[in-house]
């Protein structure tokens, strides 16, 4: 292992003085005034940073990786603000060139849309060819007639969608995990790409909770030389039996992956989205997938196996039900998502030792749809600031791909609740910089003797950008340098 010295970097969360920092077999040994440390030997590879700010390496702690990868290759269709105008694109992109298979496009939101989806339409844009487009929560999937008999039989049962060709929660699941299916040499090589992306990001590991149980493919991809990116790989139920079966335990390092893969959380859905208008709300609304009874007997049996649980819940319905499982199993975990809570759930977070894993992305994206469909109660949704306050740990993720796996957009919209030079969305609730970039690092704010040497260097101080500059300053952070264990992942020019 290549040993590192950094010279006159400002290290995140301190004076900004000016410092060396010596890296020796991946971990940081020594920090000391600049221009007072020398190298460790003739190996070591010196940098002079120029002042640049130092701190530790950025984690996305919620995405799902291969779906992420494909969607950089398909259709987008997040810019039309109706069914007409996506059906539109489609039809373009077929009259623009030949599509091969199935014709895939994504991040519809249709919340907002003046009319609803039709089937027709997608069959008059693409009347030869099975197509399909995901919505942008990945909650749902409007196809055409074509796609409809294709995944039929695909998935091995009648996908019944009505006249508007669309299917929601485990239907549209089964679908996209069939449109994931491709070689795994063509999906390795589109993950290699993504992965190179996110350390061009700053980041340093992920929390990868595809729907599809992934430490083999993981696995795979690192002894083929895909190294840029720490990864726990999450299970679902659908899965579990087989990784209690193998005896795997949240944290546990997969032999010969260089410690880069370990076993990540179990993750369990309990409702739907606000997207899609499925999140089980306190006013009856949405959808619960499980009885609180059956879904205490699945998180035990994960945690009696040794798996921290990860429980999806986005209305306050939903969120209510996962604190009590919580509390009835008496484990630590993390709630995935906490979009609208009921305001004596808050204080539970913390008492419970669950954490807030938030993705302040998703309150840019879907602003105007829960000043819709949640009228009355935005007060309590995306409750960062309020969250904060009672002492609860808060992780930053993006979703990706249901927002783009980049953690300085997930620190913007958290401590600017803007974008685009909107006026700020509940600007009450706006997490603090010190929060915000805590939970968008693995809980480190500075870089200190004795830490693995996960790194990122910066042009700027980020605490210093997210407290006193506009928030479209911090989604644009360049990122000179990334480093992995002290080995660099990415270098700017």
């Amino acid at each position: 292992m290549t040993d590192l010295l950094l010279r006159t970097v400002r290290r995140v969360g301190t004076s900004g003085a000016p410092a060396d920092v010596r890296i020796v077999d991946g971990r940081v040994t020594a920090v000391a005034p600049a221009g007072t440390l020398d190298a460790a030997g003739p190996d070591t590879d010196v940098v002079q940073t120029g002042g640049a700010w130092l701190g530790p390496g950025l984690v996305d702690h919620h995405v799902h990786f291969d779906q992420w990868a494909l969607v950089r290759r398909r259709v987008d269709v997040s810019g039309c603000a109706s069914a007409e105008a996506t059906a539109d694109l489609l039809a373009e992109v077929l009259r623009t060139g030949p599509v091969d298979g199935v014709l895939v496009g994504h991040g519809y939101r249709d919340g907002l849309w003046p009319r609803p989806a039709r089937r027709e339409l997608i069959d008059r844009a693409a009347p030869r060819l099975p197509a399909v487009v995901i919505s942008g929560d990945l909650h749902a999937v409007w196809c055409n007639a074509l796609a409809l008999e294709r995944f039929s039989a695909e998935v091995g049962r009648p996908l019944m969608a009505g006249d508007d060709g669309v299917l929601r929660e485990q239907d549209a699941f089964d679908v996209t995990a069939a449109l994931s299916r491709v070689p795994d040499a063509v999906l390795d090589g589109y993950v290699t790409d993504a992965v190179e992306a996110a350390a061009a990001r700053g980041v340093t590991r992920i929390v990868d909770l595809e729907m599809r149980f992934g430490l083999d493919r993981w696995t795979r991809r690192v002894h083929a030389g895909t190294d840029g990116l720490r990864v726990a790989s999450g299970v679902y139920p659908d899965e579990l039996d087989d990784v209690v079966a193998r005896g795997l335990r949240t944290g546990d390092v997969v032999p010969g992956t260089r410690g880069l893969l370990t076993m990540g959380p179990f993750k369990v859905i309990t409702d739907g989205s606000l997207g899609t208008r499925t999140a089980a709300t306190a006013d009856g609304e949405g959808v619960l997938a499980y009885a609180f009874d059956d879904l205490v007997a699945m998180v035990r049996r994960a945690v009696d196996a040794g798996l921290v649980p990860a429980v999806h819940a986005i209305g306050d319905r939903a969120n209510t039900l996962a604190l009590d499982v919580f509390e009835a199993v008496g484990t630590r975990g993390s709630i995935e998502h906490a979009q609208l809570l009921d305001g004596t759930d808050l204080e539970r977070f913390a008492r419970l030792g669950v954490v807030a894993s938030v993705q302040p992305e998703h309150a840019m994206d879907d602003r105007d749809i829960a000043d819709r469909h949640w009228a009355g109660v935005t007060d309590r949704a995306f409750p960062f600031a309020a969250l904060e306050r009672t002492g609860a740990t808060l992780r930053l993720g993006s979703d990706a791909p249901v927002a783009p796996l980049d953690p300085w957009v997930g620190m913007a919209a958290a401590v600017g609740r803007d974008r685009g030079g909107r006026e700020p969305w509940h600007p009450e609730q706006r997490m603090s910089a010190l929060a915000a970039w805590r939970g968008s690092t693995d809980g480190r704010v500075s870089v200190a003797v004795g830490d693995v040497a996960d790194l990122v260097l910066l042009p700027a101080d980020p605490l210093a950008v997210a407290t006193t500059e506009p928030s479209d300053l911090l989604r644009s952070m360049p990122v000179l340098a990334t480093a992995i264990a002290g080995r660099f992942t990415h270098r700017s020019a």
